[in-house]
């Protein structure tokens, strides 16, 4: 490896994580459609369990980057995640071979999701923390490697909606199994391939194992048992965490697992930066991982209607007709993806060249840029549905602008918040900080869910409302994202030299 290359590893993960990624993103695909045409749900209560459910699987990073950070090393954790998800795509599976029995096929479905949940938990942030392991401490080349490595991330995302919508989304509902058992078998890969060549290629730049088991500290006898003051602690954090559980859950009427999620969002971080054996700088650098946290919140709770309400709106009002040939509304999902395939290496090759000449924007700048090309993309199609009939379809130029647009703003933020997280996090909290990263996509995705139960559907007499607005058509709905997205892209704008100099150095 040259000093412009980058290590075997990285691919090893790209390939890994390109499996995964199949997998989650062909279940995805297919998900909302296999809830309002197989299990005849509707939409407001199909958008709450699309909600609760990426929501839930962006929570349990927390919970995998603490085991292992603490107990398993990243290896058995990906393990562990990989089977537990391979296992859920099966149960949805299963789920969808009896969905004329109702009784079956709603347990079975619960079942797949908690597995896939819990499996996400383990894998997500555990592969992520790998890819920056593989470099020296402040190597230029970390922004980069992650945006190659969310190339793989989105070629998965590119095949999955055409394989796994294709078998499954056809019209037919007792096919839309097929495209759940695709996506079991991306797992098996995924994991499998993993197993096999992580020995290999997965070290350090000096050749030592990554993603080992953490060595067990030797106990002081004097130190053992839980302290009095720890106690302590811990009865003033589960205090506070009920309180807030209970201000989400009857103020805001955001449900069990929504009040859930918002509360661990908040405790989480604040648990992590009160810890007393952190540095005055190492403090500075975690207070910006969880202020651009907050700002990514709004983009991808934004972003995340591609499965839910931009799905409804590819099956209802998009004319899907192309030389005779209707395309299924899910195999729009994979414009992002084969968006991303084709830009992730202008982009890193962009913030390589800016890096060498030192005109590289900071990662706030960057957040900001994202944010901004997110709010654009959902203006234009805003304007493009304005006054229209509910009745009249729209051309699918309408969507691809926004995709496109939304694909250039994912670059400009997502890779960079991985690669900022690596950079910024302190070694003893690499994976929970990952963890805590994920945190903001769990708020983002359940807020998503609920603004994907405001689509008018011009098929009810009830218009939903938010803040007591009505929101009568298309375009006002559509004009909910465009401004909670610019708004955050001024703010953060105006923020981000503040938040350079709190990162102490690093880009």
């Amino acid at each position: 490896m040259n000093s412009t290359g980058h290590p075997k590893g990285l691919y090893l993960l790209f390939f890994t994580e390109m499996w995964e990624r199949f997998s989650y993103y062909g279940m995805r695909a297919i998900f909302t459609l296999f809830m309002i045409k197989a299990l005849q749900f509707d939409k407001v209560y199909a958008s709450e369990i699309y909600g609760s459910y990426i929501g839930l699987v962006y929570l349990t990073p927390l919970i995998g980057g603490y085991v292992a950070d603490r107990y398993w090393g990243n290896r058995r954790a990906i393990l562990a995640g990989g089977i537990l998800m391979a296992a859920g795509h099966f149960c949805m599976f299963l789920s969808a071979s009896n969905y004329d029995h109702l009784a079956v096929a709603q347990p079975l479905l619960f079942l797949g999701l908690g597995l896939l949940i819990f499996g996400n938990g383990f894998f997500k942030p555990n592969i992520s923390t790998m890819v920056g392991q593989l470099y020296p401490e402040s190597d230029k080349r970390v922004d980069a490697a992650f945006t190659i490595f969310y190339m793989g991330i989105n070629l998965g995302a590119f095949f999955a909606p055409l394989v796994c919508g294709g078998f499954g989304d056809t019209g037919n509902p007792a096919d839309f199994k097929w495209g759940f058992l695709a996506a079991s078998v991306g797992m098996i890969i995924s994991i499998a391939s993993f197993e096999l060549l992580k020995n290999r290629y997965i070290i350090s730049p000096s050749g030592e194992g990554i993603g080992l088991p953490p060595q067990k500290k030797v106990k002081n006898n004097n130190q053992s048992g839980v302290s009095q003051a720890q106690l302590k602690q811990a009865f003033t954090w589960i205090s506070v965490s009920v309180l807030l559980f209970c201000g989400f859950y009857y103020l805001t009427g955001s449900g069990i697992i929504g009040s859930a999620i918002f509360t661990v969002t908040i405790i989480g971080p604040a648990a992590i930066i009160t810890d007393k054996t952190l540095t005055s700088i190492e403090k500075q650098r975690i207070a910006v991982i969880y202020i651009l946290a907050f700002f990514v919140i709004f983009f991808w709770a934004a972003f995340e209607q591609a499965g839910a309400s931009l799905t409804f709106f590819a099956e209802e009002q998009t004319d899907r007709r192309f030389s005779g040939f209707e395309i299924p509304a899910s195999f729009f999902q994979s414009i992002n993806a084969v968006l991303i395939v084709v830009l992730a290496p202008l982009f890193a090759f962009l913030w390589t060249s800016l890096g060498k000449h030192n005109r590289e924007p900071s990662s706030p700048a960057k957040h900001a840029l994202g944010l901004m090309f997110l709010s654009v993309g959902y203006l234009i199609i805003a304007f493009g549905v304005k006054g229209l009939d509910p009745a009249t379809k729209v051309s699918m130029l309408w969507l691809f602008s926004l995709y496109l647009l939304h694909t250039i703003g994912e670059l400009c933020l997502s890779p960079i918040g991985l690669a900022m997280v690596v950079k910024l996090a302190p070694a003893k909290f690499a994976s929970l900080l990952m963890g805590v990263w994920f945190l903001s996509l769990a708020a983002a995705s359940k807020l998503a869910g609920i603004l994907s139960a405001l689509y008018p559907d011009p098929a009810s007499p009830v218009r939903p409302q938010l803040l007591g607005f009505e929101i009568a058509n298309l375009y006002e709905f559509f004009m909910i994202f465009v401004i909670l997205s610019g708004l955050a892209s001024l703010i953060l704008f105006f923020l981000s030299k503040t938040l350079q100099k709190m990162m102490h150095g690093l880009h």
